[in-house]
């Protein structure tokens, strides 16, 4: 007689092993984890749209014989000096305190030599950005941490920091493993000890005194900065609305992708929208104003090649912004460093525990040991370089729809893989005219 074969044993979709370890690490500590970087679930995103090529009834242009254009002008609506760029990707905010300061001169370096702007993040202007960087945009943000009259002025654009993706609602952390002396004497906080950033503006509580505070803005700049609105996509419609009609030159909308340098994960998770939910809700505000490519909208959340740049600007976008694949392409998460990687329990490509400082890519670390192994100048030549794939990329893709600029991308050119990709662009699902929400199916 033989024995009845088993059926192998099921682990639940629910309680996967992931969940089981975080239910275990929980009861163990009485402690919510905390990490840096963006959503780790799979959400609808770019990957879900498909440009339709030229063929008959489009004209394509040759690549190697017909311009196309990639230059974006950002802030001119009320601006005496608006910012000129030749490529419609930007490097987003990310703070001196949680990068190194080499790894902050690295991302000017490498933005100027492609002609595009870096951002100074939460934590004030440090010398070594300003001075490699042909276009800094200062961020104000709930904290004010490190701001003075001075640098706004220094700066080539303000941008009011409201929200961000990964923790929309929420304030940022930086553990005191990374205030050194320097980010403690750039912030007025004491070193070594953990802070919290504010969830919201001191001063104002709405879209009012949001009007008044940009005012104050220009003022103390002589009218001469643009005046970005950043939020974190939650309600775009409603908040690119308000931001435009407060007075804001740009709106910057980003998606849960985008990264952080440290919340809860349950934050980065759970709450806010994936960035192509958010692009045509946004988009539909300015129309209905009469402010689209008047106010430009740059988007952020997940941005990692040429291909989802043509998207975001297909979908209405004005240009791009990119935080964690810059840093990627300065160094971090390098397989050549995995046994660093998994001595500090992760791994090259998952590694997110930035906001302990032991990064050995010497980026999101303040320890002198560490820092000291990023060369600003070989990092900065590996972002030019990376930034101009982006760029040459984004090119090939208009030039196949038959556009001369890049900005003349527009919904026609997609079509969507998926039914909620389809809802979420407001594009044809592939092979019918049918849009979720808005046509019948067809």
């Amino acid at each position: 007689m033989t024995d009845t074969p088993r059926t192998p044993p099921r682990k639940s979709a629910t309680f996967d092993d992931y969940t089981l370890a975080e239910i275990r690490r929980a009861a163990a500590t009485g402690i919510y984890d905390i990490r840096g970087a963006g959503a780790k679930r799979k959400v609808p995103h770019f990957d879900d749209l498909l440009f339709l090529g030229a063929s008959i009834s489009r004209y394509p242009l040759e690549g190697y014989r017909e311009r196309c254009g990639t230059e974006v002008t950002l802030g001119a609506r009320f601006a005496k000096k608006p910012i000129h760029l030749k490529i419609p990707i930007t490097i987003a905010g990310m703070s001196f305190g949680s990068l190194s300061g080499n790894a902050k001169e690295a991302l000017g370096r490498g933005a100027s030599a492609m002609g595009t702007s870096t951002t100074t993040g939460d934590g004030g202007m440090t010398p070594e950005e300003r001075g490699h960087s042909t276009a800094l945009v200062y961020q104000y943000l709930p904290s004010r941490y490190g701001m003075n009259p001075d640098d706004l002025r220094k700066a080539d654009a303000i941008e009011v920091v409201i929200g961000q993706g990964a923790k929309p609602g929420g304030g940022g952390m930086l553990l005191g493993q990374k205030i050194s002396p320097r980010v403690a004497r750039m912030r007025t906080l004491p070193e070594g000890i953990d802070q919290r950033s504010a969830c919201r503006h001191p001063d104002w509580t709405g879209p009012d005194d949001l009007e008044i505070k940009i005012e104050e803005l220009r003022e103390i700049t002589d009218w001469e900065k643009p005046i970005y609105v950043k939020v974190g996509a939650a309600r775009p419609y409603y908040d690119t609305a308000l931001a435009a009609k407060s007075g804001a030159d740009v709106v910057v909308l980003d998606g849960m992708q985008g990264g952080t340098a440290a919340t809860q994960e349950v934050f980065i998770e759970n709450v806010g929208l994936p960035i192509l939910s958010a692009i045509r809700p946004a988009v539909q505000a300015l129309q209905d104003l009469g402010l689209h490519r008047k106010v430009q909208l740059i988007v952020s959340g997940g941005v990692r090649n040429g291909a989802d740049v043509a998207k975001a600007l297909a979908l209405g976008a004005d240009a791009v912004s990119i935080g964690t694949a810059a840093l990627v392409a300065l160094g971090d998460n390098d397989p050549a460093l995995e046994a660093e990687y998994q001595a500090l329990g992760s791994t090259a490509g998952a590694y997110d525990d930035w906001h302990e400082g032991r990064d050995p890519a010497g980026i999101t670390t303040q320890d002198p040991l560490l820092t000291g192994r990023l060369d600003p100048i070989a990092a900065g030549r590996r972002l030019a370089n990376y930034l101009a794939v982006l760029t040459l990329e984004t090119q090939t893709i208009a030039r196949a729809c038959g556009k001369s600029h890049v900005h003349n991308l527009e919904p026609e050119d997609l079509v969507a893989l998926t039914i909620e990709a389809a809802a979420m662009a407001r594009v044809p699902l592939a092979g019918t005219s049918w849009i979720p929400g808005v046509t019948g199916q067809i």
